[in-house]
């Protein structure tokens, strides 16, 4: 029997919406979806997806695939791991549920090929969403939320779902669900995630073809995107990605500009205090960026290129020393297909971390440009002392 308590119809000029609030990792949730779809026989079926996550939930072996090295050059490291935590996150949901990860979603792809409906690909591409959120947080936020998500990523949470915990899902939306602990401490997280995924989706679901429109939403969005169908969305706004701030180019520039100028000012002074400077320059970089390499116990020649690079990418806002030493350890130390399939367990251990060739790579990326960027500020700190 269908549960009207999780369906919301709304008329928009002259359309009949029918909007069913799920959870993603909920198999009730996928029985609801094709028992109203079978009665409502709509025009168009509309999912909670955009092409990239239609695509992998249509294929999960498609993982199995993924070219670690292109990520890398394609500079998508950080997009790469908040993709895994979040499906990572899902996947242990559904285990402890004894369902697939977007059920619900695959049943309203199933049920839109059954009767010949329109299917509507209506949410937001992730990897804008992502971007979006990087590019509107403050240099002090992003390095905060980067700590939080780290610290999270060892707790240990077996304890069973119950009926009660189930319906809570469908009043949370599941990118926001897993940053549920972070909510109140970056509000344009929730702003980003929710309210402009509301607009997205309204927008999309209003003007699907058909007279009869069936969507598939997640429960934290229907109330939302009820309200937002009788609105206007401004979509290009919405759906482009910030330009980076003119402030990050300028200090990206300025302070190699400024390092490259004190050292000169240097060896004006005295050809030992130049020399001075330039040791002091790549040790500092060096030493570091190879230290945090070493520490995610990164392969003896990952952790030569990022001594190496470090000083010289430092002075250049164009290149990071994380992406060579990434890009050795991918090639050395090849992640395996069992490395890929184990992605969603170890990513939630430190020794699944430190195990997991994949995972490893990734955050060898991340690490290695920590170890420059703070070996840029304490070496540009003790050229500035050893000048003045």
């Amino acid at each position: 029997m269908v549960e009207e308590e999780h369906i919301t119809r709304v008329e928009y000029q002259g359309k009949e919406i029918i909007l069913i609030a799920t959870a993603h990792v909920s198999k009730q949730s996928a029985e609801l979806v094709k028992e109203v779809i079978d009665r409502e026989q709509p025009d168009s079926i509309c999912v909670e997806l955009d092409e990239d996550r239609y695509q992998n939930i249509k294929n999960p072996k498609k993982w199995e695939n993924t070219d670690l090295v292109q990520v890398i050059k394609d500079k998508k490291v950080g997009f790469m791991l908040a993709q895994l935590v979040l499906a990572s996150y899902q996947r242990k949901l559904a285990k402890q549920l004894d369902t697939n990860v977007g059920e619900e979603m695959l049943q309203g792809i199933r049920s839109a090929e059954e009767t010949g409906a329109e299917l509507v690909l209506a949410d937001r591409n992730i990897q804008t969403t992502f971007m979006r959120i990087w590019r509107k947080m403050s240099l002090k936020e992003k390095f905060d939320l980067l700590l939080n998500l780290f610290f999270a990523l060892d707790e240990e949470d077996e304890t069973e779902i119950s009926d009660e915990e189930i319906a809570k899902l469908l009043q949370k939306d599941m990118l926001e669900a897993a940053m549920t602990s972070m909510k109140e401490e970056f509000p344009k997280i929730g702003d980003i995630l929710l309210c402009e995924r509301d607009q997205h989706l309204a927008n999309k679901i209003k003007n699907a073809p058909g007279k009869k429109i069936v969507a598939v939403l997640g429960g934290a969005h229907v109330a939302g995107v009820k309200e937002e169908i009788f609105k206007e969305q401004n979509m290009a706004e919405i759906t482009s990605v910030p330009p980076a701030g003119k402030a990050g180019k300028i200090i990206g520039w300025a302070v190699p500009v400024a390092i490259v100028a004190l050292i000169a000012y240097g060896f004006v002074q005295g050809f030992q205090t130049g020399m001075e400077q330039v040791l002091s320059w790549i040790l500092w970089n060096g030493s570091l960026a190879a230290l945090f390499t070493a520490i995610m116990l990164g392969h003896p020649l990952s952790i030569l290129t990022a001594f190496v690079v470090a000083p010289i990418s430092s002075l250049n806002p164009m290149l990071a020393c994380g992406w060579f030493a990434g890009l050795m350890e991918a090639h050395i130390r090849k992640p395996k297909v069992e490395d890929v399939n184990n992605i969603s367990n170890d990513i939630f251990s430190i020794k699944g971390l430190f195990h997991n060739r994949f995972l490893r790579t990734l955050l060898i990326v991340i690490m290695a440009n920590l170890g420059s960027t703070l070996g840029t500020i304490i070496a540009g700190m003790d050229i500035i002392k050893n000048v003045f």
